[in-house]
């Protein structure tokens, strides 16, 4: 068994620069956070990430974001989030 990924970055996008096959630029992002595993389980069933103001839950094999919270509130309509491996220090 594979152990989960520590680390993620969270790209948090407009929708209307996200192309009709999913995918964007890094660079459109507005906001991104390095999340951090918590070691808690989210009422989604994933494990939780936080870090710099954003706490998500999210399925590491399929990197998919099943709840997320931006300084405590839901997403905006229009905007959308996608998931990145963490830069490296």
């Amino acid at each position: 068994m594979r152990t989960p990924p520590q680390r993620f970055e969270i790209l948090v996008v407009p929708e209307h620069v996200v192309g009709h096959d999913g995918t964007f630029r890094p660079e459109d992002a507005i906001r991104s956070a390095v999340v951090e595993a918590t070691g808690e389980w989210g009422a989604s069933g994933y494990p939780r990430y936080a870090g710099e103001g954003v706490v998500a839950d999210i399925d590491p094999a399929t990197r998919t974001v099943e709840a997320l919270l931006v300084d405590g509130a839901e997403l905006d309509y229009g905007l959308t989030v996608r998931v990145a491996d963490a830069p490296r220090n």
